[in-house]
């Protein structure tokens, strides 16, 4: 497949993460992170239960979403029945399964992850509203994060051409 170089190549990305989840979380570091290391300049905007990932005592501890999950699978590929993530245990044990497999592959832990961001020139933001409701402040969070804004000050970082913002 050829890919055509646009003639307005992108610049910038904005990526929000709202979600705590594993699976949420590491989409929002691999869009950002893919974004550094193609020399796009990345801002990343944690809210609501995002913050997860960048508050100290939560972002080692991130799950899997085994309840109304419909593309979960079990080994095999048979569909996960979403009943059985009520049960005690379970999604601990799925997470952990995802955990080894993404370890496997050598994908890194959300801090690595986070530190290869703010290595390639990203920037770590944490939402003011947010961490008002859940009362965390900066102390609290991991300690690259720049700072607690509201979302207006994040979209007005990333105005400008050529700017993307993704909302994972």
């Amino acid at each position: 497949m050829t890919i055509k170089k646009e003639e307005n190549p992108l610049k910038k990305v904005c990526v929000i993460c709202a979600k705590g989840s594993i699976e949420d979380v590491y989409a929002t570091l691999v869009m950002a992170n893919g974004a550094v290391m193609e020399g796009i300049e990345a801002k990343v905007f944690f809210t609501f239960f995002g913050l997860d990932a960048i508050t100290k005592n939560r972002m080692k501890k991130l799950k899997t979403a085994t309840l109304g999950n419909p593309a979960m699978r079990m080994p095999g590929g048979l569909p996960f029945p979403s009943l059985l993530g009520v049960l005690p245990g379970v999604e601990a044990g799925v997470s952990l399964m995802m955990k080894k497999g993404m370890e496997k592959l050598d994908i890194p832990p959300v801090e690595e992850f986070l530190e290869m961001i703010i290595a390639g020139g990203g920037e770590i933001y944490a939402c003011k509203m947010a961490a008002e409701m859940f009362k965390l402040e900066k102390k609290d969070l991991w300690d690259e994060v720049i700072d607690i804004i509201t979302v207006g000050d994040f979209y007005a970082m990333c105005g400008g051409e050529n700017t993307q913002i993704i909302f994972t």
